[in-house]
C-alpha cells in the first residue's frame, strides 16, 4: 500500500492556485451558461426539482446547473471511500494523495511475448489476469483486463465480473451493460458480505460509469450512477473527451471540459443521494492528427491528466486516474518508459485510484507481463515517495566519525540497523555484473517477467469461495437473461 508515514511528502504539481480556481470557474461557466443534454427522465426530474433549466431539444433535454448547485454537491461527496476485497479485509482509502494500481478493461487482444503476436481475448484470459493479480503485492485492484469475445455479449460483463470474483480476492473495478447486469453484480456481492448492510459498510467494487463527450449524458451513464447513489456503491464518473476529436484541442480547453462533464455526473449522483461515495475524473485522451490514433501517452494527455489529479486534491473528492499504460504495440523499451513514466507521476502528483496497468497499444492490447513488470516499477516508486527521514539517528553524525575512523561502514551496527527499511531490493531489475548477467543466460527484463509469469500460472493458487456462496453465486449468474 502508499499509506506511509513520512514528514515531508514529495510532490508533483502542474498548476498555480490561481490555476486551479480558473479551471474550476471555467468549468461552471460551461455548466451553467452552455449545459448539457440529459437522455433520462429521471435525471432530468432531479435537476429539474433542483432547480436547473430545462429546455427540450430533439436531442434531449438540454439542462443548465446554477454554480451553486455544483458547490453544495462537492461539500457532499465523501473525501475518503473506504474499499474492502472480497474477504471483507480493508484494502484502499480512496482520498487524499493516496495512490492505488490495478489493470484496465475490455482489451480486444492480449500479446503474447514470447513471439510478440496477439490473440483475441476470451473468459479465460480474463481468469489468467485475474489470478496473476491476485499474486501481486503492488497490484492493488483489478479490472477484467480482456473483453471475452466468446461470450454473448448481453452476458460479457456479468460473466467477466464472476471470474473476477472468482479468481482474486482484490477490490474490482466492475464494468456494465446498465442497470441490470449491475444489479445482478450486487446481488453477488451481497452474497460475498453476508447481506446488503454489510455491502454498504464494506464496498467491494466501484462501478465505471461515462458520459459522452462533448457534453452529453446517455441513458444507460446516468442510470448506472443513480443506481449506484441508491445502493451506496462507490462509482466513477469519468468523462474521455479527445483533444482536437470531441474536446478542445488546447490543454486547458481540455480540461474545462472534462471538469466540466465529471461535475455534471457529480451533481446528478449527489442530488440521488447526498453523501453518496463518489470518484471524479477525465480520461484525458489526444488524437495524433499525424496518425488518428488516440494516445494514452502523449504529453498533452499527461499533462490534462495530471492537472484534473491536482483539481481533485485542491477539491478534496477522490479521483480516477491511470497508470502502467503505453501507446507500443508490444511489451518493448518505449512500454516500459512510458508505463513506468505514467506510474511515477500518478504517485507523486497523488492520484487515487490508477487503471489500466498493462494496456498496449492504445488501449487495444495488453500484456501479463507488463503487469508484472509495473507491479515491480510501483514498488520502486513507492519506497522513492516515502520521502528522506531526517532525523538525529539518520543524520549519523555519531556514526560518520567511527566509520572514518575504520575508513568504511560495513560493520558499524548503525549500516545492519537501516539496511532493510533503507534499501530497495529488485526481482526483476537486473543489478548484477556483466559476467554475471551473462553466466546467468543474458536475459531480459521480458524474459524474467515471463519466468515470474509462468511460475504464477503454476504454483499461485486464489483462495476459494466457500461453496455455499459459490453455488448462490452460479444461481444467480444462470438466471440472468
Amino acid at each position: 500500500m502508499s499509506n506511509f508515514e513520512i514528514g515531508f511528502e514529495p510532490t508533483l504539481t502542474f498548476l498555480s492556485d490561481e490555476n486551479k480556481q480558473k479551471l474550476y470557474t471555467s468549468a461552471l461557466k460551461i455548466i451553467e451558461e452552455t449545459g448539457m443534454i440529459v437522455l433520462h427522465d429521471g435525471a432530468v426530474k432531479l435537476l429539474k426539482d433542483a432547480g436547473c433549466s430545462v429546455e427540450e431539444t430533439g436531442k434531449g433535454s438540454r439542462i443548465k446547473i446554477p454554480a451553486a448547485l455544483v458547490e453544495k454537491a462537492r461539500k457532499t461527496v465523501p473525501n475518503n471511500i473506504a474499499i474492502y476485497d472480497r474477504e471483507g479485509n480493508h484494502a484502499m482509502d480512496l482520498g487524499g494523495r493516496r495512490s492505488y494500481f490495478g489493470t484496465g478493461s475490455d482489451l480486444l487482444w492480449s500479446v503474447e511475448s514470447k513471439n510478440m503476436e496477439r490473440h483475441h481475448t476470451g473468459l479465460a484470459d480474463i481468469k489468467t489476469a485475474a489470478k496473476v493479480c491476485d499474486a501481486l503485492p503492488n497490484i492493488d485492484f483489478i479490472m477484467s483486463f480482456a473483453h471475452p469475445h466468446d461470450i454473448t455479449p448481453s452476458r460479457s460483463y456479468l460473466e467477466s465480473f464472476k471470474a473476477m470474483v472468482e479468481n482474486c480476492t482484490k477490490p474490482i473495478v466492475n464494468t456494465a451493460e446498465g442497470r441490470k447486469d449491475l444489479a445482478a453484480m450486487w446481488e453477488i456481492s451481497k452474497v460475498l458480505r453476508g447481506g446488503e448492510q454489510q455491502l454498504r459498510e464494506k464496498p467491494y467494487w466501484i462501478q465505471y460509469a461515462e458520459p459522452i463527450s462533448p457534453l452529453k449524458h446517455p441513458f444507460d451513464s446516468l442510470d448506472k450512477l443513480i443506481f449506484c447513489a441508491e445502493t451506496g456503491s462507490p462509482v466513477i464518473y469519468s468523462p474521455a473527451p479527445i483533444a482536437g476529436s470531441t474536446a478542445p484541442m488546447t490543454i486547458a480547453g481540455h480540461i474545462v471540459q472534462g471538469l466540466a462533464e465529471s461535475f455534471f455526473g457529480m451533481v446528478v449522483h449527489q442530488l440521488a443521494a447526498p453523501g453518496a461515495p463518489f470518484l471524479m475524473g477525465i480520461g484525458a485522451a489526444v488524437l495524433d492528427m499525424g496518425t488518428s490514433q488516440c494516445s494514452y501517452n502523449a504529453p498533452e494527455y499527461m499533462m490534462t491528466y495530471m492537472a484534473m489529479v491536482e483539481m481533485s486534491n485542491w477539491l478534496d473528492i477522490p479521483n480516477w486516474g491511470y497508470g502502467g499504460t503505453s501507446d507500443a504495440p508490444i511489451p518493448d523499451m518505449q512500454a516500459s518508459y512510458e508505463a513506468g513514466l505514467e506510474a511515477f507521476m500518478s504517485v507523486f502528483a497523488g492520484s487515487n485510484l490508477n487503471h489500466d496497468v498493462g494496456y498496449l497499444d492504445f488501449g487495444l492490447s495488453g500484456s501479463l507481463e507488463m503487469i508484472i513488470i509495473v507491479n515491480e516499477m510501483v514498488d520502486q516508486i513507492r519506497r522513492m515517495h516515502k520521502g528522506i527521514p531526517i532525523n538525529d539517528d539518520t543524520l549519523a553524525l555519531d556514526v560518520i566519525p567511527n566509520g572514518a575512523a575504520q575508513e568504511h561502514f560495513l560493520t558499524q551496527p548503525h549500516t545492519l540497523k537501516h539496511l532493510r527499511k533503507v534499501q530497495w531490493t529488485p526481482e526483476l531489475f537486473c543489478r548484477k555484473s556483466h559476467e554475471k548477467w551473462v553466466e546467468q543466460g543474458r536475459t531480459s527484463l521480458l524474459d524474467r517477467a515471463r519466468t515470474k509469469l509462468n511460475k504464477i500460472l503454476e504454483n499461485h493458487i486464489p483462495l476459494a469461495i466457500a461453496p455455499e456462496k459459490q453455488q448462490a453465486i452460479d444461481d444467480i449468474t444462470g438466471q440472468f437473461i
